[in-house]
């Protein structure tokens, strides 16, 4: 049996993902390492990922997408962070702002960014997260006031900013005063253009260098800082000043799905490394895979591998279908991201003393696997959209 099947897709589905598996399998996987630990941009992958289509998998036809679902996009990166998990990075939060504009943006946001970001011209990414602040997202601090003209001018500081010098255009939630007494309703999320690089890119707006990482690497993390930073009043997500927090909460429901997937992606691919090694590596006169205690651990792992699989898929079918997901994604993520750091421990441990070695993939993957925890919400971020979504359901 092999792990991570998918029933019931369809042709263009099988095809899609055939095609990512066979560019995994050749061009990101022999390159993966020697860019990893050189924390190198994956330019040539990336630009390859866009002839693909890859960057427009999600967006309509009608903006020269393939109009895919968010299924055939969550099996996708499944299949890339299966071979380097920070290149899904580079489309996740492309995707995620991609969303927002698709589903909350005006016509003329859709019209403008829709078709560039389709081929990869236009790059996005997407920006929440400040020093202060890590799920209490409602106490964000970075402000935009609005003056006589109907600008704005922001000002402020963001953090963990994914393709922050690469990218040209940012999603970002900032503080407006609508005068609601529910702090939530009054952020506002900004469509900001931008010139991609270091440094300050545009009058009152600043990428400072890349923040080193333990693992994520390959891809640049950044802050982004606002200095009386001038936007007009057409930037505003939808033209809807204070509705910020649900268009972005609405992205990071996908994102949550996006990061399962890559977990899965991350797991499998521990698994599969297992499962070799285990094959190669003899102790006491056999290969160790025939030991009872190496093969119990592989069957624990498979099972995980599994289990994680068939709850990403469903999260993006009940999204898919239109039912409400938040609880489906949460649960997604949160298994997903778990199971994934238990796997990649549990093949770390088959490979004794080599996966210690940055000769071998193993070493990398544990460096990666840590961060599914805390990505689009940590894993008790996760148990308190579970709790509160299912146990209303069970109360006496």
């Amino acid at each position: 049996m092999k792990l991570a099947q998918t029933p019931g897709l369809t042709d263009a589905q099988t095809e899609i993902l055939a095609a990512v598996r066979t560019f995994v399998d050749r061009q990101i996987i022999p390159v993966a390492q020697d860019l990893e630990h050189s924390d190198t941009y994956p330019g040539a992958i990336v630009d390859r990922m866009a002839e693909m289509g890859l960057f427009g998998l999600t967006i309509a036809e009608e903006y020269g997408g393939l109009g895919e679902s968010l299924l055939t996009y969550a099996l996708c990166v499944e299949e890339i962070a299966r071979g380097w998990m920070s290149v899904s990075g580079v489309i996740n939060t492309h995707f995620i702002v991609a969303h927002l504009i698709q589903h909350h943006g005006t016509d003329d946001q859709k019209r403008r960014y829709l078709p560039r970001m389709a081929t990869g011209e236009v790059r996005g990414a997407f920006s929440m997260s400040e020093p202060e602040l890590g799920s209490d997202v409602a106490a964000i601090k970075t402000k935009a006031v609005r003056d006589e003209t109907g600008d704005y001018t922001i000002n402020g500081r963001k953090m963990w900013l994914t393709n922050g010098s690469t990218a040209n255009l940012v999603a970002v939630l900032v503080r407006t005063e609508e005068g609601s007494e529910r702090p939530h309703e009054n952020l506002t999320a900004f469509l900001v253009e931008k010139p991609t690089g270091l440094g300050t890119v545009a009058p009152g707006l600043t990428i400072p260098g890349k923040i080193p990482k333990m693992g994520y690497r390959g891809i640049d993390t950044t802050e982004l800082l606002f200095d009386d930073y001038r936007t007009p009043a057409a930037t505003v997500l939808g033209g809807r000043p204070g509705a910020g927090f649900k268009q972005m909460m609405s992205g990071v429901e996908v994102g949550r799905v996006n990061v399962a997937a890559r977990a899965c992606g991350i797991a499998l691919r521990a698994f599969e490394l297992g499962a070799r090694y285990a094959q190669q590596r003899a102790a006491f006169g056999r290969p160790i895979i025939d030991h009872q205690a190496i093969a119990f651990a592989l069957a624990e792992m498979a099972t995980k591998v599994e289990a994680a699989h068939l709850m990403m898929v469903n999260a993006a079918r009940l999204k898919d279908s239109g039912a409400r997901s938040d609880v489906a994604a949460g649960m997604a993520k949160y298994l997903a991201s778990e199971y994934c750091n238990e796997v990649t421990r549990a093949s770390f441990r088959i490979h004794g003393g080599y996966g210690y070695s940055t000769e071998y993939e193993i070493e990398r993957l544990m460096r990666e696997a840590p961060f599914m925890l805390i990505g689009e919400g940590t894993s008790e971020i996760q148990k308190r959209i579970i709790g509160k979504g299912v146990l209303p359901e069970y109360r006496l």
